[in-house]
Formats: structure tokens, C-alpha cells, sequence
């Protein structure tokens, strides 16, 4: 998936469909000169549904459907015919979307399951005919409901990526690159910091054909959680991850600073995410003679509050190790 193709945000209007009206309808035959009420119901108006759908990764194919409207039901007519049903619209967003009433911003639902089906307009019910009101007081009623008016609202949906695995480091810590090594993915790759704009995700192979998701979530700074740099935008996805690996490279100043800055970010914005199980790998570090490696390690083993692992993507160095890792915290 290209980064241009990656939607995670869209504002749309959704409409439902009125409810049709009953009918006041009088039986009138030629041999039943007075046959009584009979006008049918009002059909029920279509609603707006979204269906979570496990093969959609993306918003894009919503991205310029900015008002949705469902079908009105059909009026009632003689002989207690009730009037068809409006047509329901319906859809599909993947797993993982939040729905929120753009102009309150509060959360309407999640759709979480694949087939999962949330109504987020209802349409209105259409009116009773005549025939309902017939009482031995009032033998002929000539009056019926009107139908329910349609319910409409804006709405925004945000999508939180599903991923078992969520790449989180400092802007040009080496996640695209990893990420591009271990799966099929393409992500853009530069030598200069938010190289990665949106996240990106890839398949992992394992062995006997199995396999896990990966996702590369644009990098972290200092202030993330209030706002600055991407901000928002990508400390979202990071709360879907089943797992998060942290990339620190090995070129950085003090590698358990960065991992204390990077957990005090997470803390900040969401405390639940440090419930999360969590593994650090030392990137680049095809860079380290194995002095330098055992010296780091000596440090990382005193005062790293977190398991680790020295690894290097361009390298090929330490790759296998890190998917026996993954998919033994992912299986436990």
C-alpha cells in the first residue's frame, strides 16, 4: 500500500429515508359499497449501515463520498398494501474504524469484527393506515399516520490500523527500513526525519507458511502527545497494536533515554497503551564492533526496564531472531 493511498480520516453527511405514509383508503367496490378502511402501512425507510469488511485496510474508497443518502419507504396503498421499504446504504469500512458525531465529536460505536453491522442513521418507520383506527365507535376513520421523518447527521471516521505488530521510534530510527525487509511493503525510505508521513503495513512471513501484520507508524517527538510534529495523527494507531517494538538506533546519544522519552509520550497520551507488551531493538547496529556491542549491553541490562535486541535491516543481521520473538509474544 502507497502512502498517497493510505485514508485514515474522512468527514462525511448521511441522510436515512423517511418513512412513507400510511393510506386513508376507503374500500369501494361495485357489490361493497361500503367495505371500510383499508389502507396499508407506510414502508420503512432505508438505513445508513456501516459493515466492517477484514479485506479493507483504507478509507480511500470513501474519501470523496461526502453525502450518503438511503431510500424512502414507499406510501401504504388500498387493499392494507404496505408500501415497499427504502433501500438501505450501506458501507464497508475496515476493522479498526471509530465513528464520531463530527459536530459533539463524541463516539457513536467502533466496528471492530469482520460482518459487523452498526446502523449510524436510522431510517424513520413508516405510518399506520386507516384500518388500524377502526373501532366501533368510529367505523370509517379517513385519517393515517404519516411517516417518521428521516434522521441525518455528519459524522467523521477515524481509523485506528489493526496490526499485531506497531513499529514505534524517533523520526529516522530505521522502521520503514525494517518494515521493507520484512514484508513486501514499500514504504518511502530517506536519509531525513518524517520520511513517513502516514502508517504503512506489511505481511510478515513466518514459517510453515504462517504469518503476522506489521505496521510503520510515522515517528515520534518530544510534545507528541500535546500536539506537536504529527501529533495526534499517528499516536492513534498505535493503540490497535497487539505488540510494540521499539527501534532506537545504535548510533543514538543514550539509547534508555530515547526509551524513556519515547514510554513518556505513550504515557501521556494514552496511560492503557503501557499495558501493552513491549520489545526494544537496537537498530543499525551493523555499525558496532562486538566491543561496542557488549559495552551497550552492559548499560541496557543495568538500566533498560524492557527486554532487547541488536539488530540491523540493511545488514540482514539478528532479522530471523526478531520473527522468532514476535511470534512467540504474539502465541503466548
Amino acid at each position: 500500500m502507497t502512502e498517497g493511498n493510505f485514508v485514515d480520516y474522512v468527514k462525511m453527511h448521511v441522510s436515512s429515508g423517511n418513512g412513507g405514509k400510511g393510506s386513508s383508503h376507503l374500500n369501494r367496490e361495485k357489490y361493497n359499497a361500503k367495505g371500510g378502511p383499508d389502507g396499508g402501512d407506510g414502508g420503512r425507510g432505508g438505513h445508513v449501515i456501516l459493515k466492517g469488511n477484514s479485506n479493507l485496510w483504507t478509507l480511500i474508497h470513501l474519501k470523496f463520498k461526502r453525502h450518503i443518502r438511503a431510500g424512502h419507504g414507499a406510501h401504504g396503498s388500498s387493499g392494507r398494501s404496505t408500501g415497499s421499504d427504502g433501500v438501505d446504504e450501506y458501507l464497508e469500512v475496515p476493522l479498526g474504524t471509530v465513528v464520531r458525531d463530527s459536530e459533539t465529536n463524541d463516539i457513536l460505536f467502533e466496528i471492530t469484527e469482520n460482518g459487523e453491522e452498526k446502523i449510524v442513521a436510522e431510517g424513520g418507520m413508516g405510518g399506520r393506515g386507516n384500518w388500524h383506527f377502526k373501532s366501533s365507535i368510529n367505523q370509517t376513520p379517513r385519517y393515517a399516520q404519516p411517516g417518521i421523518p428521516l434522521e441525518e447527521r455528519h459524522i467523521t471516521l477515524e481509523l485506528k490500523i489493526l496490526a499485531d505488530v506497531g513499529l514505534v521510534g524517533f523520526p529516522n530510527a530505521g522502521k520503514s527500513t525494517l518494515l521493507s525487509v520484512l514484508t513486501s511493503a514499500k514504504p518511502k525510505i530517506a536519509d531525513y526525519e518524517f520520511t513517513t508521513l502516514k502508517p504503512n503495513l506489511g505481511i510478515v512471513e513466518y514459517r510453515d507458511y504462517k504469518s503476522f501484520v506489521m505496521a510503520d507508524i510515522p515517528g515520534i517527538i518530544e510534545g507528541a502527545a500535546e500536539g506537536k510534529g504529527l501529533g495526534y495523527y499517528f499516536l492513534r494507531h498505535i493503540e490497535r497494536n497487539s505488540i510494540l517494538l521499539f527501534l532506537i538506533p545504535a548510533d543514538a546519544k543514550d539509547i534508555v533515554e530515547q526509551y524513556e522519552i519515547l514510554l513518556d509520550e505513550l504515557r501521556r497520551y494514552n496511560p492503557e497503551m503501557l499495558d501493552k507488551e513491549r520489545f526494544v531493538v537496537v537498530s543499525k547496529s551493523d555499525m558496532l564492533d562486538d566491543e561496542l556491542k557488549s559495552e551497550i549491553s552492559s548499560i541496557l541490562d543495568k538500566d533498560l526496564q524492557a527486554d532487547y535486541m541488536f539488530i540491523s535491516s540493511v545488514a540482514q543481521q539478528g532479522l530471523m531472531e526478531l520473527k522468532d520473538k514476535l511470534w512467540k509474544m504474539l502465541n503466548d
